[in-house]
């Protein structure tokens, strides 16, 4: 799957296709060496060709962004060295959750047209808006009505061939696992065109194939590689984009990482600044020789995943396949048709989005949900990244919405002994975004009642809040309102200050 989408994402990209191989065989070989996922495949982005398309046609030329390239590298390799990884533990979950499915809807709508037979948008254009004109729904209406026989008839077998080795075969023989369902309907698309070969009813045109490059001679090779055009160091323009790719592939890298690591059977947990500076290391190399700028993928890795991987050397050894792809059997290659490797896809977009999933998810609640269901929207029909962060965006108010609902309880006694008594509670912890929630709540309590405080739980409060209890102390007294503090130290009456006794439940105000 990799060479296609390599290919793909170069054509997408404007860039020369040699460097998307490029930047696969990178991604596999260096990432994979240096980086401690063990399940994460790493490679050229879709995420990022509307980024690259637009600064090779700024720049004005591949070489100055080459440049480019190599110093995104650099300040990758520096935002690992100082552990800013760590920003990538910080999505929440329904958010993760909802990317993956939304990269598994999108993997399954943009392979409909491979599977059909028509292949006009590149394989690895993931954007809603495709260069060929077409958006994402509109491809598929086009390719109901252009069906390729030959293509549908070896797309159909190919998938009817892997679902039932994974649900069927993998279960009877431990044979069946060594050897995997996509293997073998790679070869059997290979041996169909073999035998079709371009037949009129049931052959399969050039077009719809694997169409890797093969040099034919070693002059034609050297020009495979494009070097950096060191004269542009200066350029303000060349550092923007320097910074916006670093900063894009290393979010969409984190993001990945996350993904994987849920995805992964053993639960294993990724260095994500280690993970950073491979990917640094890696996008110096291959702008240095003239690919594209890579991230962790999750379509590869969870390809990984599903196929039965294990360690990091998946990863390696598929950068050295790709290597052997492109020098020793292209012509091999390039006999395997778009529409098997689109039900290689399929399968694995609906293992990334099943039902079971939103189901799962739906019991938790719409706080849980609803980020979930909005960022799975927006991916599909804006991008990665805009999804992520609307999402991301709903999640964090639906966490302080909570933080403000849980500000500080309530309870009015309604016992004979205790009639009038209103008894509160402070939450552990109070910032700012609480003030108006304590402000609004204290403002209702109605004059002579009896108030009992319990704060013997708070750790961590705002000087803001502070600031609005000592007001109510003041106001207490013109109202008739009687306070019994509830504190570690006992219970006291009509305080006169609330700080002392705030303070004696943490080491000191100033560490907050």
């Amino acid at each position: 799957m990799a060479l296609p989408l390599c290919l793909g994402i170069a054509l997408a990209s404007n860039a020369p296709l040699f460097s998307g191989i490029i930047a696969g065989i990178i991604g596999g070989i260096v990432v994979g060496f240096i980086s401690n996922s063990s399940l994460g495949v790493s490679g050229p982005a879709a995420g990022l060709t509307a980024i690259v398309s637009a600064a090779i046609i700024s720049l004005g030329s591949f070489e100055s962004f080459l440049l480019a390239v190599v110093l995104a590298g650099l300040i990758q390799v520096f935002l690992g060295l100082i552990k800013a990884g760590i920003i990538g533990y910080y999505f929440p979950s329904s958010v993760i959750k909802g990317m993956l499915s939304g990269i598994g809807i999108i993997i399954i709508l943009k392979q409909i047209p491979h599977f059909f037979g028509w292949d006009a948008d590149p394989e690895g254009d993931w954007a809603f808006a495709q260069v060929d004109g077409q958006n994402t729904f509109t491809e598929i209406l086009y390719s109901v009505n252009h069906i390729t026989l030959g293509s549908f008839i070896i797309g159909l077998i190919a998938l009817l061939v892997i679902i039932y080795w994974d649900n069927i075969l993998s279960k009877r023989h431990n044979i069946f696992k060594l050897i995997q369902g996509p293997i073998v309907a790679v070869v059997l698309g290979i041996i169909y065109v073999l035998i079709f070969g371009e037949n009129e009813l049931l052959g399969i045109g050039s077009s719809h194939l694997v169409k890797v490059p093969t040099p034919s001679g070693i002059e034609e090779f050297k020009s495979i590689f494009t070097f950096p055009d060191y004269s542009l160091i200066q350029d303000k323009q060349i550092w923007i984009i320097a910074f916006t790719l670093a900063l894009v592939a290393s979010l969409e890298t984190l993001l990945s990482v996350e993904a994987t690591d849920k995805l992964d059977p053993h639960k294993r947990v990724t260095n994500p600044s280690r993970e950073l500076f491979a990917q640094g290391a890696g996008n110096i190399l291959s702008g240095l020789i003239g690919g594209l700028p890579v991230t962790q993928v999750i379509v590869r890795s969870s390809a990984n995943v599903q196929s039965g991987g294990q360690t990091k050397k998946s990863a390696i050894i598929h950068g050295f396949l790709l290597i052997a792809a492109v020098l020793i059997i292209p012509s091999i290659i390039n006999l395997i048709p778009l529409s098997v490797l689109a039900s290689v896809l399929l399968v694995v977009g609906y293992k990334l989005t099943k039902p079971k999933l939103f189901k799962d998810i739906y019991k938790l609640g719409i706080a849980q949900y609803l980020p979930f269901i909005i960022t799975i929207i927006v991916i599909v029909v804006k991008d990665l990244l805009w999804g992520i962060g609307v999402g991301f965006a709903l999640a964090t108010f639906f966490v302080l919405y909570k933080s403000f609902r849980n500000t500080i309880s309530f309870r009015k006694n309604t016992s004979l002994l205790d009639e009038g008594t209103v008894k509160i509670t402070i939450a552990e912890e109070l910032s700012f975004l609480n003030k108006a929630k304590i402000q609004q709540e204290l403002d209702l309590i109605p004059e002579n009642t009896l108030i009992e405080i319990d704060i013997r739980n708070n750790k961590a409060i705002d000087y803001d809040v502070i600031e609005v209890l000592e007001d109510f102390l003041v106001k207490a007294k013109q109202k008739n309102i009687n306070i019994q503090l509830l504190t570690k130290k006992g219970e006291i009456n009509n305080p006169i200050s609330f700080l002392e006794y705030l303070d004696s439940n943490r080491r000191s105000y100033e560490a907050i």
